[in-house]
């Protein structure tokens, strides 16, 4: 049985998310796309109607008049709105999956900790474009040798940065250095953004630094990595780690480690080219992410009617 949903937000993260579903989900059942301009006037809403899919043009008040008709709401807005909507959510009793930095609800990487905060409440917080490509790959290198410190460099197109993008850089940094150390395991996360303007536009590329005891074995590491990446790939397909796990010790970065060796892996991300283009990674790896968590999320409440015996015979 699908579980209904609503996406608030129709710009290009919500326009791509509402392909994904429609395209390639069998437990989420797309109701409504809510924004705050005419179709006339909203590309995103324009293809929602296109799609047959019902929209609302009225902001948190067509959620307000349409809450019954899903269980849902995937917030694809800005951080500041997020934090204005979300105790709205709450009081419907809707489930929020925020596309946002606004960071109201635990940090959420599907291929991490999802089973751990489907429980925690009604609104879970997908981290950042960043956070989603980093924070497995610093999860994988802690779970066999301590992380220290992890440091995420993630590039993405300049034109795959929109205004959402733009407007919350700060967000973005704090929001992933805070996920590297929250469900990365990190004990200090940092987390730096570059816009490429590149002709043609690259994919999105993200370096991590993880510094660990220099008595790791490269070889586990190599071998966690490696099956965090295949269930990245599970529901983002073109996630792939392009620079195994390799070490440095001081001697080659040119100052004092200590007892430390510092890792370096690198990853790119490209789209699935849905709705926007392959080189708009950053974003087709959110949509996928959310969606990942939306369907797991449908799949605990099915699993509870079968435990509450109210699943059909």
């Amino acid at each position: 049985m699908a579980v209904n949903a609503a996406i608030v937000g129709p710009g290009n993260i919500g326009t791509d998310l509402m392909y994904k579903i429609l395209g390639r989900s069998n437990s989420i059942d797309l109701q409504r796309m809510i924004g705050i301009f005419p179709v006339d006037e909203s590309e995103g809403l324009q293809a929602a109607v296109d799609e047959g899919i019902d929209v609302g043009t009225d902001g948190i008040d067509s959620v307000r008049e349409h809450a019954d008709e899903f269980d849902i709401v995937f917030e694809a807005t800005s951080a500041t709105v997020h934090e204005q909507q979300a105790p709205v959510y709450e009081e419907l009793g809707l489930f929020a999956i925020d596309l946002t930095p606004a960071a109201v609800g635990p940090y959420t990487v599907p291929a991490v900790n999802m089973d751990d905060v489907t429980n925690s409440g009604n609104n879970i917080n997908m981290v950042t474009c960043g956070g989603q490509a980093t924070i497995p790959l610093v999860h994988a290198v802690n779970r066999v040798a301590d992380v220290e410190y992890a440091e995420m460099i993630s590039t993405i197109s300049s034109e795959s940065a929109g205004p959402g993008t733009r407007q919350n850089i700060d967000e973005f940094t704090q929001t992933t250095a805070a996920g590297l150390e929250e469900v990365g395991g990190a004990d200090e996360g940092k987390a730096i953004i570059i816009l490429n303007p590149a002709e043609p536009p690259i994919l999105m590329r993200n370096t991590v630094y993880t510094k660990v005891p220099d008595t790791t074995d490269v070889d586990d590491v190599r071998d966690s990595v490696a099956e965090i990446e295949s269930e990245i790939q599970s529901y983002v397909p073109g996630y792939e780690v392009t620079l195994e796990p390799s070490v440095k010790d001081q001697d080659d970065v040119g100052f004092d480690l200590g007892d430390s060796v510092v890792i370096t892996t690198m990853l790119e991300v490209e789209g699935e080219g849905q709705y926007l283009p392959p080189y708009a990674g950053n974003l087709d790896i959110m949509t996928s992410a959310a969606l990942g968590a939306a369907e797991r999320i449908a799949e605990h409440s099915a699993e509870a009617r079968t435990v509450g015996g109210d699943a059909d015979d």
